[in-house]
C-alpha cells in the first residue's frame, strides 16, 4: 500500500514553532519556579505566558507550580469550614453572590445562627480535621451587636477547641470592631478584593474596590490575620488576573482563597460558565508563583470547575474547604477526605489518613447545617 506523501516543508515548519514555544514556556516556568523559593513575584510578561500557555502545556505549568507548593507545604492539606451564621437578604448588589439584593435564588435565608448551634458545627469539623473555622455573615458590615453575637460564638469554640483558628467574614469593618474581634479570640479576617480595581464596578455598585483594600488593612492593623482572594469566571480578561494578584499581592495576606464563580440562577451572572478545568489550573498555578509561602486555598467551585481534575489542584494549593459552602453543597467532607489521601497528602495536624467512602453529586443548594434541622456536613 503506498501511503500519501507528507507535506513535510509544511509539518516540519510547524514542529518547530511548537518547540520553539515549548522552549520559551519551558525558561519561564524555570525562571518563576527559581524566583519562587526567593519569594519573588512573577514579572508581569512571567504572569501572562502562564495564563496564556496552551493545554498542551498543562502539566509542565502544574508541575512547576508543585515544585514550589512542595519546598514550603511539602505533602500536607489544610482544611477549612465554613459557618454561614446570617444567610440571605444582604443590601448590597454583588453580581456573583446568591445572597445579594434582588437576587431570585432560592437559597436558605436565616437571622444569626445560635452560638451553640454554630459551636456545634465547628465540633463536627474539627473532628474531621479542620484546623480553621470561618465564621461568615452576609451584610455590608457587622453592627456593634453583631460583633457580641460572633464574639459569643468564637468564646464558645475556642472554649471547646483552644487550638482551633477562627476566621470571620463580616463585611467591611472598622478599627473599633476589628479590635473587638481580636479580643474575643478572632484569629483572621477574611475580606475578598474578588476581581480587579478596573472591572469592579462591573460586578458591585454599592461599595468600591477600595473600600474592600481599606477593610483588609484596617483588620491587618487590629493584629488579625489578614485573608483574602478572587473570584474567577465573572468575564476578567488575563490582564485582570494579573492585576489582581499583584494588588493581592501588595497587601500581604496571610491566606488567599482562590474562589471560581458558581454561577446560580436568578443572579445577574447565573450564565456565566466560562471555566476549564485546565483555565482553573493554570490559575491556581500562578497564584502559587505569586504566594509561593502563603495558604493558597481552593474555595467556592471547586467541586463544579475542576472536576475530576481536583487532584491536580491539590499539588498548587496547599489548602481546601471541607464539605459545604456559604449557600451550595460541596462534596462529602468524607469525599474531600479521599481526594487529599489518594492523591498522597496528608490533612494537616493529624497524623491518621484514611480512605472514606465515594463523593457524593458535585451541584446542589445547600439544605443542611446552620439554618437547618439537618446536621452540617462535616
Amino acid at each position: 500500500m503506498v501511503r500519501p506523501r507528507r507535506q513535510e516543508a509544511g509539518f516540519s515548519a510547524q514542529v518547530a514553532c511548537w518547540s520553539a514555544m515549548n522552549a520559551e514556556l519551558a525558561t519561564i516556568l524555570d525562571d518563576l519556579v527559581s524566583q519562587s523559593l526567593t519569594c519573588q513575584p512573577p514579572t508581569r510578561e512571567q504572569a501572562l505566558a502562564v495564563l496564556k500557555s496552551g493545554d498542551d502545556d498543562l502539566l509542565s505549568v502544574v508541575a512547576a507550580g508543585a515544585q514550589v507548593r512542595r519546598h514550603f507545604f511539602a505533602n500536607r492539606v489544610k482544611l477549612n469550614l465554613i459557618v454561614n451564621m446570617k444567610s440571605g437578604l444582604c443590601p448590597e448588589d454583588c453580581s456573583y453572590c446568591s445572597q445579594r439584593k434582588g437576587s431570585d435564588a432560592d437559597v436558605l435565608k436565616y437571622n444569626w445562627v445560635d452560638p451553640q448551634e454554630a459551636a456545634e458545627t465547628a465540633d463536627r469539623a474539627v473532628a474531621g480535621g479542620a484546623k480553621r473555622v470561618c465564621l461568615v455573615a452576609s451584610g455590608r458590615g457587622p453592627t456593634d451587636r453583631d460583633v457580641v453575637r460572633v464574639a459569643q460564638t468564637v468564646r464558645i469554640i475556642k472554649e471547646r477547641h483552644p487550638d482551633v483558628e477562627v476566621c470571620t467574614s463580616l463585611g467591611l469593618l472598622t478599627k473599633e470592631r476589628a479590635e473587638h474581634l481580636v479580643e474575643a479570640g478572632v484569629y483572621a479576617y477574611n475580606h475578598n478584593l474578588n476581581t480587579s480595581e478596573s472591572t469592579y464596578a462591573d460586578i458591585c455598585s454599592t461599595h468600591t474596590f477600595a473600600d474592600r483594600v481599606d477593610t483588609v488593612g484596617v483588620a491587618q492593623e487590629a493584629g488579625l490575620s489578614p485573608c483574602s482572594g478572587a473570584i474567577f469566571g465573572m468575564g476578567e480578561h488575563d490582564e485582570d488576573i494579573v492585576d489582581l494578584a499583584f494588588d493581592l499581592h501588595k497587601l500581604d495576606p496571610d491566606s488567599v482563597p482562590v474562589n471560581f464563580l458558581i454561577p446560580f440562577e436568578g443572579t445577574p451572572l447565573g450564565g456565566e460558565w466560562q471555566l476549564t478545568p485546565q483555565r482553573c489550573l493554570r490559575i491556581l498555578a500562578l497564584f502559587r508563583f505569586f504566594f509561593p509561602d502563603v495558604e493558597v486555598r481552593i474555595a467556592g467551585g471547586r467541586e463544579i470547575h475542576l472536576r475530576s481534575l481536583q487532584t491536580l489542584g491539590l499539588h498548587l494549593a496547599n489548602s481546601i474547604f471541607l464539605g459545604d459552602y456559604l449557600t451550595s453543597e460541596g462534596q462529602a467532607g468524607s469525599a474531600d477526605l479521599a481526594l487529599i489521601a489518594d492523591a498522597g497528602f496528608v490533612v494537616e495536624g493529624q497524623e491518621d489518613v484514611t480512605l472514606p467512602a465515594a463523593r457524593r453529586d458535585l451541584v446542589s443548594l445547600r439544605r443542611r447545617g446552620p439554618g437547618t434541622a439537618v446536621p452540617a456536613n462535616a
